[in-house]
């Protein structure tokens, strides 16, 4: 492992990886739109330390569970929904406009990488989409605007599918739902090519997500991680920094 500890140490090194791969993959966690005033999962004031998450099976199963898992979808539109993307989320963007990434894949469903630029088809969302709801039994697809409607005039009752009477949920994968196989195949096919994996912003624990960057090592790839604290796979990492995202990525960000 090469730890960098200072900042042009770690802006440097990267550089060096990126100069050096042909196809590099960048993986991103909730750590990249921290700076974007999203705060993250896992630390003090984090997202899961105010709520306990929905398991996907009680959310289903219970009206009430449906309820709240709205009203806190739109609580947390009226904090975050005016999130702007990062330096993070600009530098990806223009490394893969100039050819120097081959595609991104995140656990993150906050849109952001799509704001910045970054077309669907070069990305993998491994955990879906806050940014728009699904009909759970027939695939029907709902904008938040719809359903934030639909539950603000109902008095805070989450609505059901129009056209099959189903659940409505937010696009994204809860706890004890099953991950999407199509993304999961592209995020393989990606991980397996990948010269240059680079981990950002993810404490690389939650799985089946986490185990990219160990299956990416072991094809043969360079990692790098950026990421404020120690994860399970610093050790075998060819370039670790636990310097600000936006700043390690600051020298490749379009200002233009």
């Amino acid at each position: 492992m090469i730890f960098e500890r200072d900042l042009k140490g770690a802006q440097t090194r990267l550089a060096e990886l990126l100069d050096g791969a042909r196809r590099a993959v960048a993986f991103t966690g909730a750590g990249i739109s921290t700076e974007c005033g999203i705060p993250d999962f896992r630390s003090p004031g984090g997202l899961w330390t105010q709520n306990k998450p929905i398991p996907y099976d009680v959310f289903v199963a219970h009206k009430a569970a449906r309820n709240e898992a709205w009203r806190r979808r739109f609580a947390m539109e009226e904090a975050f929904g005016d999130a702007k993307p990062g330096r993070g989320h600009r530098a990806l963007a223009r490394l893969l406009g100039e050819g120097r990434l081959a595609g991104v894949i995140t656990q993150n469903i906050d849109g952001l990488h799509q704001a910045s630029g970054i077309p669907d088809d070069r990305l993998v969302e491994l955990h879906g989409n806050g940014t728009y709801a699904i009909c759970l039994e027939c695939g029907r697809r709902y904008e938040l605007s719809w359903v934030r409607t639909r539950f603000e005039a109902s008095g805070g009752i989450a609505p059901d599918c129009e056209a099959c009477d189903g659940p409505v949920k937010s696009a994204t994968i809860s706890f004890g739902q099953a991950m999407p196989e199509k993304e999961m195949a592209r995020a393989e096919a990606l991980t397996r090519a990948a010269d240059l994996f680079i981990v950002i912003g993810s404490s690389l624990v939650v799985y089946p997500a986490a185990g990219f960057p160990l299956r990416a090592k072991r094809a043969g790839a360079r990692l790098a991680i950026l990421n404020r604290e120690p994860t399970d796979f610093d050790d075998i990492a060819d370039m670790v920094t636990r310097s600000e995202i936006g700043d390690v990525l600051a020298p490749f960000v379009d200002e233009a």
